[in-house]
């Protein structure tokens, strides 16, 4: 009797992790840095180098599998996503690959005959879950970072009080379900500066204004807030974005709800300023990377 899972230990890991160790070579790290990153010894990444792991050619030349590993090999890399977050992304593939009539269900099969002639399918995990959701709101958070800090000048669009770049998971109901900068984006000598990794619950107040437009029924996923200024709120509605203000000094719930209320469309939302109060701009977007993105285009 043989089960699944001992084909995906068998022939699935020593495939993609010599796939990924290939690929993490190629993307420019060390023999060291990649079994740091793969959790494996050093003498294994070198027996993958040379060709010393027997690899599955059915799965090896899965275009799902090829496709997750030069996205991950360039992810991890670059720091865009974690172990973790690889780790799930791989688990749920192995979940979607088992299902009846997949390659590992196939090649399950294969090894136990006896199994060609059920019906029913053995995928047995939600691809679906609440992990792979939050790694992929992080992951999104990290390269909307990547696009800021790159950003020649970006520094100066920090308000006083900073910058936050927030993501929200699709049932998002308080700031916990929001990913975002711990400590905020912060100009240091005129470069944009994270401080920390992003997490959930991070974000106060950008986090708020994001849940409070989505609840009166804003589409946004991500957030940013710029300083405020009539010539960034005019290049943005030279640039499409519907621009509409609301009353900084107002219940700050209320009066965002309002505003997206009167424009459903509204993309940018901002406010002058108030007793106290620094006056900001909001963009808002359907992820971190296009959030960003719109700023970096206001440079």
């Amino acid at each position: 009797m043989r089960f699944v899972e001992e084909v995906v230990v068998e022939e699935f890991l020593p495939t993609v992790r010599s796939l990924l160790a290939a690929e993490l070579r190629e993307q420019g790290l060390t023999q060291s840095e990649v079994a740091d990153v793969l959790g494996i010894s050093q003498s294994a990444v070198s027996k993958y180098a040379h060709g010393d792991v027997e690899t599955t050619e059915a799965i090896a030349e899965d275009e799902r599998v090829r496709s997750l590993v030069d996205r991950l090999g360039e992810e991890l890399a670059t720091g865009e996503t974690t172990r973790v977050g690889a780790l799930v992304e791989i688990e749920v593939l192995i979940r979607e690959l088992e299902a009846g009539g997949d390659v590992l269900s196939r090649l399950h099969e294969e090894r136990m005959p006896e199994l060609a002639d059920h019906d029913a399918s053995i995928r047995v995990h939600d691809p679906d879950n609440e992990l792979r959701t939050s790694e992929r709101v992080l992951s999104s958070v990290r390269r909307g970072l990547r696009i800021v800090e790159s950003a020649s000048g970006f520094a100066g669009l920090i308000p006083a009080v900073g910058s936050n770049l927030v993501a929200a998971l699709p049932d998002a109901q308080d700031v916990d379900d929001v990913a975002g900068v711990p400590g905020r984006i912060v100009d240091v000598k005129g470069r944009a500066t994270v401080p920390a990794e992003p997490e959930f619950g991070a974000s106060g107040h950008v986090a708020s204004v994001l849940l409070a437009a989505r609840a009166a029924g804003s589409p946004a996923s991500a957030a940013i807030n710029l300083r405020y200024d009539a010539g960034i709120v005019a290049d943005l509605r030279e640039a499409g974005h519907v621009a509409v203000e609301f009353d900084a000094e107002g219940d700050l719930t209320e009066s965002v709800g309002e505003a997206i209320k009167a424009e459903p469309e509204a993309t940018a939302l901002y406010q002058t300023g108030g007793y106290g109060i620094e006056p900001i701009v909001y963009v808002l977007g359907p992820d971190a990377e296009a959030v960003a993105d719109t700023a970096r285009s206001l440079l």
